[in-house]
């Protein structure tokens, strides 16, 4: 991600150094320093075309830019193997503060260590947490994190749509400053799944929100490289609000609620205990799902085919989810399902069931509390579309101002 937007990130920074500084927060003894908290995080998916998943890395550096959106003295990385066959080697990992493209800030290289150790082997199946670094982080740092993979992966767990750039280097570059050797570039994230942080001014803070759900959560449409996703903006948005709270997007691009598929993920009825339930310092989540079990239909059905389920089953998928998250205590916030006229959903009998969810979302009671991204982004003089300065280009995903719309749309107090 670089540094796209530097007076931006500067103005964010310096409002939430006013807030933490005007807000009682918990004094950093050395039990609240232990207390971790998500800073960033990507769900993992399975290996999959396009990229450099299917093949894996052998002998080459993976530099990965990721923008935390918390703060503290101490950060770690978290390496998932979760969809791997075999135990996944590690030669070493550095972590960094990102200039530009896959350059970092000469002197801020520090080499991790997990167990002591340089190296690491993350089991088939499994997650991995480095031992903390003494690497002091402030909320919308942009962090570079390198991976030096010396032996063979095989096929690699990744993030398929990161709305990132990823760079890639022959040998062990690590610990380079400079970006020459890194010639390689990809677009998604590949064995990081989350970064996670300690002490600090926000040491015991845990109010962190999960933003969970499918490409509008993920930030299709957005520009590359620029920090632009719903969740980013919510950050931001309450940062400036003097509400500063980690955000955490577990977006996945085509996923759905109640049927997994190819490149699209497990379906959040399974993912959701793997990727919200297992992340520290989390108050609260918002759902935002549905649509693509509504739209999607298997390859050469009749443009009119029925919807893939009704907004009865949908509902029950959400409920399940509601559950599941107030067993471990959290506050759950639904939010409606966006327009899609125009685009390649966009049919009577799914028009149908988006409304009739919609109006349950709305109604229900279910939640904790309700956000309206649906009438955030519809054109009021054709509701079942987006706003024209809202739209990506294909009716079914904001652009960087309808992000921003979505952000603009939720109250702090819902949270």
């Amino acid at each position: 991600m670089g540094t796209p937007h530097p007076l931006r990130r500067t103005a964010v920074a310096l409002l939430i150094a006013v807030a933490l500084a005007s807000t009682p927060s918990a004094v950093a003894t050395g039990r609240q320093d232990s207390v971790w908290r998500g800073a960033w995080a990507a769900s993992p998916q399975a290996p999959s075309a396009p990229g450099w998943s299917p093949r894996g890395f052998e002998g080459h550096t993976v530099r990965q830019v990721v923008r935390v959106t918390a703060g503290g003295d101490r950060t770690r990385i978290e390496l998932t193997n979760r969809y791997g066959s075999t135990p996944l080697r590690i030669a070493g990992a550095t972590v960094a503060r990102a200039a530009r493209g896959g350059a970092v800030e000469p002197g801020s290289v520090r080499h991790l260590r997990f167990g002591g150790r340089e190296s690491a082997t993350v089991p088939a199946g499994g997650t991995l947490l480095s031992d903390a670094a003494r690497f002091p982080v402030e909320a919308f740092d942009a962090l570079a994190v390198t991976l030096h993979l010396a032996e063979a992966t095989g096929p690699a767990t990744f993030h398929r749509v990161a709305s990132a750039t990823a760079y890639r280097a022959a040998g062990d570059h690590r610990a380079d400053a400079s970006g020459e050797a890194f010639r390689e570039t990809g677009g998604s994230w590949y064995l990081l799944s989350g970064v996670e942080v300690s002490g600090g001014r926000e040491a015991g803070r845990r109010d962190g929100v999960v933003a969970f759900g499918d490409s509008l959560t993920d930030g299709v449409g957005s520009t590359p490289d620029a920090d632009g996703r719903y969740p980013d903006e919510l950050a931001e948005r309450l940062a400036a609000a003097g509400r500063p709270r980690a955000v955490l997007n577990h977006g996945i691009s085509g996923n759905r609620v109640l049927s997994d598929g190819p490149r699209v993920g497990e379906k959040a009825l399974d993912r959701f205990r793997k990727d919200v339930l297992t992340e520290r310092g989390v108050r609260t989540v918002v759902l935002l799902e549905g649509i693509n079990d509504i739209g999607f239909r298997p390859p050469g059905s009749p443009a009119g085919a029925a919807p893939g389920v009704s907004a009865e089953q949908l509902a029950e998928g959400h409920l399940a989810l509601i559950r599941e998250a107030r067993a471990r205590g959290l506050r759950v916030v639904g939010a409606t399902l966006t327009p899609v006229k125009g685009s390649g959903y966009d049919s009577p009998a799914n028009e149908a069931v988006r409304d009739a969810f919609n109006h349950w979302v709305r109604t229900s009671g279910a939640y904790d509390a309700v956000i309206d991204f649906d009438r955030a982004l519809a054109d009021p003089a054709d509701p079942d579309r987006f706003l024209p300065a809202y739209d990506s280009g294909d009716g079914l995903h904001p652009n960087d101002a309808g992000y921003r719309a979505m952000a603009e749309a939720v109250d702090p107090d819902l949270l």
